[in-house]
């Protein structure tokens, strides 16, 4: 199923280990509404791969999170932040 086009999708990298979906999302929502928060993980070891994505249905809120999240400290670490092409879900 396709993301909706009005759907920011946002690539955030250099995550700490501990970082999981609630605390990426909650972090996220301090600057709009997060429609989906999700960290990859490795499907052998189950361990985080140290990014995620975010995706938010406001593109003025996603602009700004873009804006005030990259470089912020999360869990110990400086995330990168970047708008990601949307893709289809598998």
């Amino acid at each position: 199923m396709p993301l909706s086009p009005s759907i920011v999708n946002i690539f955030v990298g250099n995550l700490a280990w501990g970082v999981d979906d609630v605390a990426l999302r909650e972090a996220f929502e301090a600057h709009g509404v997060v429609e989906r928060a999700k960290v990859v993980h490795d499907r052998e070891t189950g361990r985080s791969r140290g990014f995620g994505f975010v995706e938010m249905p406001n593109h003025e809120e996603a602009t700004a999170a873009l804006e005030n999240m990259e470089g912020k400290d999360l869990m110990g670490r400086e995330i990168r932040c970047n708008e990601s092409e949307a893709r289809e879900r598998r």
